[in-house]
């Protein structure tokens, strides 16, 4: 459904060290980096099929993040959860809601720990276990 996600980022090369640890837990490697025609740097993490991006707002404005909005990582275990929660706040992020750990609602169990970027970007990072 998804060709890619992507975020704005304040301080690119910030966000490029936070997002390299995060999504280096889930495998991710070493993101291709774009520049823009206009300058404005962008870097791509490609995993699985999906892409990531973060961005330099292209019309110069700061960037921002979406009341509302959140972006979720696939886990494939709870202790791979726990560990992109803990890098994610090792590395500038800030852990918000609930403690990382399983949650029982009307549709299921899943493990879930969510986190906000150094721009505020709200994170979940998810995993479901097999029935």
């Amino acid at each position: 459904m998804f060709s890619h996600i992507m975020v704005g980022a304040n301080d690119i090369e910030r966000s490029k060290r936070f997002y390299d640890a995060v999504l280096g837990v889930l495998g991710a490697g070493e993101p291709a980096q774009n520049v823009a025609k206009t300058g404005h740097v962008r870097y791509f993490y490609r995993h699985d099929g999906s892409t990531f991006g973060i961005s330099e707002p292209i019309d110069n404005k700061s960037a921002s993040f979406a009341n509302g909005a959140t972006i979720g990582f696939k886990c494939n275990s709870p202790e791979q959860l726990k560990q992109f929660h803990d890098v994610a706040v090792a590395n500038g992020g800030k852990s918000i809601e609930d403690e990382p750990g399983l949650r029982e609602n009307s549709v299921g169990s899943v493990y879930l720990a969510y986190v906000r970027d150094p721009d505020g970007n709200k994170l979940c990072a998810m995993h479901r276990p097999k029935a």
